[in-house]
């Protein structure tokens, strides 16, 4: 048992919509009183990593309504219902990029928003990318623009606050030592 453990008296469902359930749990805190936490419910996402065989990393520029601007990010999306990541991974790139990959590897699993989101993120890399022959359709509400940077360029975007969300942000510091090795 946990010694911060808050134990979940009762849950009210406040809202259901198509990627997020918004939910408020009276809970039991570790001093004996009650507390209540508004936690989203979002059933997971995947992100790649996408390294061109001249080391140029893919982005996408998008535009992302919460933030109220565009901003550059490695490729990503949301797992499906019964969906395993590395399937999501596969069919992400090729949705949001227009290429393909035959080496795909985990890397590992992070929390976004522990704070009051239960999302977690599976990271990925592609390596070997190849160009599809037809592209594949993205989401009828998705419009991205594809990049290709080397690994100094993003770490300028970073600077500068186009790339501003953390999982690209966290994959450009991975980038930067998984090339050193390489």
């Amino acid at each position: 048992m946990n010694k911060f453990e808050e134990k979940t008296i009762q849950t009210e469902l406040k809202y259901k919509g198509r990627i997020i359930t918004l939910q408020v749990d009276e809970v039991l805190l570790p001093n004996g009183e009650k507390g209540k936490r508004e936690i989203v419910k979002h059933p997971g996402a995947v992100a790649i990593i996408a390294i061109t065989d001249d080391k140029k990393i893919i982005l996408v520029e998008q535009y992302r309504k919460a933030l109220e601007r565009s901003i550059i990010e490695i490729p990503a999306g949301k797992i499906e219902p019964g969906e395993p990541p590395e399937e999501t991974a596969l069919r992400e790139l090729e949705e949001e990029t227009g290429y393909t990959t035959s080496k795909l590897q985990y890397i590992q699993s992070f929390a976004t928003s522990p704070g009051f989101a239960d999302e977690v993120i599976h990271l990925y890399l592609a390596e070997n990318v190849m160009k599809l022959e037809e592209k594949a359709d993205l989401d009828e509400d998705e419009f991205v623009e594809l990049m290709h940077v080397s690994i100094e360029e993003m770490e300028s975007m970073v600077s500068a606050n186009q790339i501003y969300d953390a999982k690209t942000a966290f994959a450009c510091l991975w980038i930067k030592n998984y090339l050193k090795e390489a």
